[in-house]
Order: structure tokens, then sequence, then C-alpha cells
């Protein structure tokens, strides 16, 4: 098979038989670029910063773990007593308190937002506190997190934690274990290695050379196991010393209720302003030039004609601004397109799109209304921007169904650079889709590198 044009050939002899092998140039970049970031990753400040906070939160951890569950073992011994109960909830207030010291060791280590959960709320009184603190859910899953972190410290100083100590009494055991002492490795290389001290006893220069390639080799997979485990343990932050699913749950909601109803309101006062300002002056210019013109008609013996005709063309001119003002406002209330549904819609915006669109369409089941209004207005916003500030060539719209999901993407060749947080720029607008989308639990994701291209992926639930 001929190789194709850019492809790399790598031939191996064996046996008197030639092997060849073609590797695609996209992949020669991509090997050339792991071993790159292999070979650069146990110099930079990650790894270490990493290692230093595993021992670090696992010393901590199994200061907590032993303290905990002291005081627990002790309050459920002596649980007849109102005084084992107040040492019970005093264990659950500690651990609270020493799974905060973990989320600030992620923060400050390794750079983990993780927020924090929700204040403890004791009620009034002794037995008021001793119950808040008894049902603390913060306070469990505090304990839940230490009983889990201490066997996985554990075992990461075995397997992660032992490999650099390893690394390094192999590439230093060359060089000064001549006597057949020095450093002794440990955990993982011990148990895996059968007769891992050979390098300490008197050998020749290959067997020398063989333990300094076998620490270079641990050297470079060290940062990676480490981090194998530092993952772990992101997780386990996570999920139980972060804020509790379900209260985190209940506060977005409650944030994007109160997005809706303040998005509802700013609407109903754009809707009044546009009525007060627009087209109720131009109903009371109306009024005004027809009873002008019938002052004409009825209160003189001869009637100025010209005058009545000038009249009577500006009302009519006035009625027909009045009836476009309110079809503009009853379009941003609810666009009459979306009466044929969302593929005409969109298909409509993308005829009139000042940039060329093409559309794509694949929806088994109809969204509700609420959701067919927001896909409307989030298409037309973003390819009012596109438009507007993307400078681009193309662009193209594709609507799909995934499960019970609607996905919209928004796609174009312009120069990128769209920012969330920038207002005036491509992104222009994108803020008030976003609190749009968010209201019915939907998801609006952008990305703009610098020379595009632009997409944006808006993912919302066919139900509201």
């Amino acid at each position: 098979m001929a190789e194709q044009a850019g492809d790399t050939g790598v031939h191996v002899r064996i046996r008197g038989k030639e092997l060849s092998l073609a590797i695609s140039e996209e992949h020669a970049v991509f090997l050339k670029s792991l071993t790159q970031r292999i070979g650069r990753e146990p110099f930079t400040k990650r790894p270490w910063s990493e290692l230093a906070f595993f021992l670090v939160s696992g010393g901590l951890a199994g200061i907590g773990l032993a303290f905990v569950g002291f005081t627990m073992f002790a309050g459920v011994v002596l649980a007849i007593t109102f005084f084992g109960l107040a040492l019970l909830a005093l264990s659950l207030r500690s651990a609270r308190g020493m799974g905060g010291w973990q989320r600030g060791l992620a923060r400050s280590m390794l750079g983990e937002a993780v927020e924090d959960p929700e204040p403890f709320a004791g009620r009034r009184g002794f037995l008021g506190w001793l119950q808040s603190s008894l049902r603390d859910r913060v306070g469990w899953r505090a304990v839940a997190y230490f009983a889990v972190k201490v066997p996985w410290t554990i075992l990461g100083v075995f397997v992660a934690v032992s490999l650099w100590w390893d690394a390094f009494a192999c590439l230093t055991g060359p060089f000064f274990n001549r006597d057949g002492g020095g450093l002794q490795v440990w955990g993982l290389a011990r148990g895996l290695i059968p007769g891992s001290q050979f390098w300490f006893q008197p050998a020749g220069f290959f067997h020398e050379i063989g333990v300094f390639i076998l620490g270079a080799i641990f050297f470079f997979a060290a940062p990676w196991v480490t981090r194998g485990f530092v993952t772990v343990d992101r997780l386990l932050i996570r999920t139980l010393l972060g804020p509790d699913p379900m209260a985190t749950r209940v506060r977005t909601l409650e944030y994007a209720r109160t997005q809706t109803v303040d998005a509802s309101a700013a609407t109903l006062r754009r809707i009044e302003r546009d009525l007060h300002d627009g087209t109720q002056a131009q109903l009371v210019a109306l009024a005004l030039r027809l009873g002008m013109a019938k002052e004409k008609l009825e209160g003189a013996d001869t009637v100025d004609l010209d005058r009545v005709r000038q009249l009577v063309d500006e009302a009519h001119r006035g009625a027909k601004e009045a009836i476009a003002e309110l079809r503009d406002i009853a379009r941003g209330i609810h666009p009459p397109a979306l009466d044929i549904g969302l593929e005409g819609a969109l298909t409509t915006l993308a005829a009139r799109s000042a940039v060329p669109t093409g559309i794509t369409f694949d929806l088994r089941t109809r969204p509700t209304p609420a959701i067919e209004a927001i896909a409307y207005f989030c298409v037309a916003e973003l390819l009012a921007n596109v438009a507007q500030h993307a400078q681009a060539s193309r662009a193209s719209v594709s609507c799909a169904q995934q499960g019970t999901w609607l996905r919209l993407v928004v796609r174009d060749d312009g120069l990128g650079g769209a920012e969330l947080s920038r207002v005036g720029s491509s992104s222009s607008g994108l803020s008030g889709l976003t609190d749009r989308v968010h209201a019915v639990d939907g998801r609006l994701h952008l990305v703009s590198p610098h020379g595009g291209p632009t997409v944006v992926t808006v993912d919302l639930p066919l139900t509201a």
C-alpha cells in the first residue's frame, strides 16, 4: 500500500523481512507533544504541589479520623447519657471543621475551587443545638470523607509516594551504594520486582546502568501515578466536602426563578415603555389629527379640502406606524413564525440572516411552546451577533434531539475571541441568553478561540 502524502514511514527488519508502518503527520505531532509533556512534567510545579498536598492532607485526615473515631466511639458508649450525645455532636462539629481544612488545602495547593457547604444552623437551646448537630448532613459527609480518605492515602503512599523514593534510590544507587549499603526501595517496586535489592550488591557497569534507567522510568512515571490518586481525592472533596447536591440544586433553582422573575418584570417594563412612548403617542397624534379634520368638516361654511386631505393622510400614516409598532411588540412577545413549528421558524431566521446560513434539523418530538420560544430567541440573537460582530462569511445552525434534550449549535467562521462576560463584542447579548437558558435548567457553552471558529452550543430540555 502506498504511503499517503505527509505520512512518516517506520521500517523494521525482522529475520530478513522488512515491515513498514506508516504514521500520519497528525499522529507524529501528537506523539511528539506527548513525549515532550512526559519529559517536562517532573520539572514543573504541579506534580510537587500534588505530592505535597497528598502527604499533608493525608496526615491531617489520619489525625482527623483518629480524633473523630475516638470521640464517636466514646459517645456511642456513653449514649445513654446526655454527655454521650453531646460528645457525638461535638465529634460531628469537629469533622465539619476539619473538612474545611481539607477544602482550604485543596484551594491553596491544588487550585481546586470547592465551594463551602451551607453553614451550620443550630436551633435555640442546648437540646436544639444537640438535635441540629446530630442531624448535620455536612458533618456526617465529612466523617465519610475521612473514612475513605485514610485507606486511600495508605494505598497512595504504598503505590505513588514510594515511586518517588524508589526513583531517587535507583538514580543514586549506582553512584553511592557500591559498598552494598544505602537507600532501600520499598512499596510498589519492592512488591513487583523480584530481588528488588539487587543493585546494592557489587555488580558490573551494565548492571548499574540498568538500575539507573529503571530509576529514570520511575522518576518520569511518578507524577502521573500521583496525579491519579490526587484526581480521586479531588472527586472525594467535591462530592463529600462540597455543598450538598440537594441544597445546591435548590439554590440553583431559586437563582433561576429569581432571574426568570426579573427578566419577566424587565420585559413587562419594556413593553409598557414601548406602548407608552411609541404606540400610545402615535394613537394620540392620530386622534388629534382626526379631531382637527372633523372640525374642518363641521365648523365652517367652506371646507378647506386640501387641509382636510393632509390631516387624513397624516392620520393614515400614523395609524400604519402604530400598527407596525404593535406588530413588533407582539413579535417580541411571541414570534408568529413559531405558529408553523420550530423548524419553519429557524428556517425563516436562517433565510433572513445577513450572513449566508445553512440549517440542519433533526427533531422527532416537538418541544413545549416555552422551549420553542427560548430556542428561537437564542438562534435569533446568535445570528444577529454573527452579522454584527463576527465578520464571518458563513454560518450554520444545527437543531437536533438527544434523548429528552434539544441541542442547538450555531457556528460561524468569523474572527472569534467572543467571551460571555464581554459586552459589545461578538458575545454581546449572550449574558441575557445565558440567564434565559438557565431559567429552564438548560446549558450554554461557548468556544471561540482567536481566529475562529466560534461555536455556541445550547442544550434545552424538551419540556419545561
